[in-house]
This record gives C-alpha cells, structure tokens and sequence, in this order.
C-alpha cells in the first residue's frame, strides 16, 4: 500500500472516530440540556416577532422578548382552555348518556349468554363427558396452561404498571421545571441574541460558519414546514370528521372531532382508539345504520390520512414524496412512533448538509483533495 492511500484511510478513520464521538456527546449531552435545546428552538420560532416589537415599534430588546413569551403563552393557553371548555361540555353530556348505553350494552350481554353461551356451554359439557378418561385429562391440560399463561400476562403487566406508576407521577413536577428553565433560558438567550450571534461569528471559521448558516436555515424553514404540514393533517382529519359526524347527526360533534383531530397525532393509533370502540358498541346494540355511517368515516379518515400524509410533508418540507415515504417507513421500523417525526427529520438533516456542500468537503478531506475541485 503507498502512503497517499495510507493517508486516506487515516482521515476516513478520523472523520468516523469525531463524527461517531460527535454523535454520541451530542446524545448523552442532551439528556441534560435538552430543556436549553427547546429554550433555543423557542427563542429561534419567535425571533421574527421580537426584531418586529424592536424595530417596527422601537421596543427595547428586552420588553420585546418579554412581549412575544407573553404573547405565545396566552395563545397556547387561551387554545388549551378553549379546548378543555369544549371537552367539558361535552364530557358532561357524554356523564348522562353513557351510562345509559353501558346498561343496553349489559342488557344485551345477559341475553347473548342466556340464549346462547350457556345453550353452548351445556352442548360443550355434553360432548366433554362423552370423551375418555385420558381426552378429558389433556383437554383439563391445555386449560390450565393457558389460563396459567393469561394469569403469567396479565400479572406482568399489573406489576410494570405499579412499577411505572411513581415514574408518571413524578413527571409532573419535573415536566413543571423543564418548562420553567426552559422559558427562562428562553428569555435571556433571545434577549442577547445579537450578543450570542456575534460572539459566534468572532469565534468559528468562516468555512464552518457558512455552512452552519446554509443548515441552520434550511433546517429552521423544514421544522416551520413540518409543524405547517402536521397541522394541515389535523385540520383536514377534523374537518371530515365534523362534517361526518354532523351528516350522521351525532351529538357534541365539534368535541368529538377536537379529541379525533388530536388523536391523529398518534400514527396508527389515533382516530381509531376511538372509532373502533363506537362502530363496535353502535353494531352489536343494533344501530346498525350508525355503525355503517362511522365505519366509512373511519375508513375515509385513515385513507386521507395515508395518501396526504406523504405528499403535503414533502411538499412543506421541500422532500422527494418518495423519500418522505421511505423515511416514515423506516423511522417508525427502527424506534417506533416516535421514528415517524425522525425520520422525515433526519431526512432534512441529511438532505440540508448535502446542499451545504458538507459532505464533499468531508470527502474532499479524505481523498487529499480541494473541496473546491470536487464536483
């Protein structure tokens, strides 16, 4: 082996040793500074809204950065009274009827036993006591694994249950202090921004600084598009919804399609933690027309919902819809639900660093060449 290709396969290994311990510093660093991280995409999301305060109407920095929290807490919580209000009346509602159907659901099962499991039961003894001694003994058998193995389940998931509970507790308070360190840090860092942003300037290359511009933005204009196109998915699922439901004339439509347009966050969950139920119960209590109208809802939600989804991410997020496709796919593969927002994320990432020309100067650096020479 000569020494330029010696020299080359000493850089390539020295890029994947930083990039490998860039990534996991960046990993077990957030684990304590991630409240800092939401503080920083907080204080990027309304920047434009205190240089408007400062500029448009000579605020001072400080009284505009104070302004614009003021301004995104009221908003975030005037949505989220709003919406408990709404969920309220019609969980009020839902208190007096409710009750109702769970009495026609038991009237039901009581006669679906008397007429038929018990006539059932009765068949099922008669032909267990025809058998042989050594049949009813393996029958017995198999019996008792398998009630040995519900019991093992459900067991297990009673004591992972009280296991967790203190941790779900304790989240509470410590969701409390995330958001206060994380309004604060929030505050001062858009206070000095201007101060931040220059000392940052002073101190990395320009090299480094060029391209951290080109990512910084692009990856700014991609959260913007991802938030822009989840919102848009909701606003669509909710708005079939509502108008299904007040076709089908079903009572507190708007409440049930505000808790269905939440749900659809959930991927492959969502709307169906409360449709499948409904269609269920609407079924087998014999409103079979209700049952009919909810499951081609259902069906119209979930296929919107499939082929939209794709196409208005990558249309915001400035993605292939093919690669947007993939990127879901396997994100939610590798790390479940939560893999479906990295994905696309981790996609933009990508995508992001290849424009700002990041990956042909990493290459540029292991072959020994000008990054200026590589096309």
């Amino acid at each position: 082996m000569n020494r330029e290709n010696a020299d080359r396969i000493v850089r390539f290994f020295i890029v994947v040793i930083v990039a490998s311990a860039s990534l996991l510093s960046i990993y077990y660093a957030s684990k304590f500074i991630y409240p800092f991280i939401i503080a920083l995409i907080i204080a990027v999301a309304i920047n434009p809204v205190v240089g408007f305060l400062e500029k448009k109407w000579k605020f001072p920095r400080t009284l505009a950065v104070l302004t614009s929290l003021i301004l995104v807490i009221g908003i975030f919580t005037g949505l989220i009274t709003l919406l408990i209000a709404e969920i309220v009346a019609g969980a009020s509602y839902l208190a007096t009827v409710v009750p109702e159907h769970v009495a026609t659901l038991i009237r039901y099962l009581e006669k679906m036993f008397a007429n038929q499991v018990i006539p059932f039961y009765n068949k099922l003894a008669g032909m267990f006591q025809s058998l042989d001694s050594g049949q009813r003994d393996t029958i017995m058998n198999s019996i008792d694994e398998t009630g040995g193995r519900i019991t093992e389940s459900v067991t297990a998931f009673l004591q992972n249950f009280f296991i967790k509970l203190p941790g779900l507790v304790s989240w509470i308070p410590n969701a409390a202090t995330v958001i206060i360190f994380s309004l604060l840090a929030t505050f001062f860092i858009s206070k000095d921004w201007d101060r931040l942003t220059g000392l940052a300037n002073r101190l990395l290359p320009e090299k480094v600084k060029s391209s951290g511009t080109r990512v910084f933005a692009d990856l700014k204009k991609a959260l913007a598009g991802f938030v822009k196109a989840q919102i848009t998915l909701i606003s669509i699922t909710l708005v079939i919804v509502l108008v299904g439901l007040l076709i089908l004339r079903v009572n507190y439509a708007i409440t049930i399609a505000l808790i269905l347009g939440l749900l659809d966050l959930l991927p492959y969950l969502g709307t169906g933690t409360v449709f499948v139920p409904w269609i269920i119960y609407e079924a087998v209590t014999g409103n079979i027309g209700l049952a009919i109208g909810l499951g081609i809802l259902y069906t119209v939600v979930i296929v919107q919902r499939q082929l939209m989804e794709p196409k208005i991410l990558s249309s915001n997020i400035g993605l292939n819809p093919l690669g947007t496709l993939i990127s879901l796919f396997v994100g939610f593969k590798l790390i479940g639900f939560l893999g479906l927002i990295l994905g696309p994320v981790t996609l933009v990432l990508l995508t992001t660093l290849h424009k700002a020309n990041v990956f042909r100067d990493i290459w540029a650096y292991i072959i020994g060449a000008p990054s200026n020479n590589i096309k």
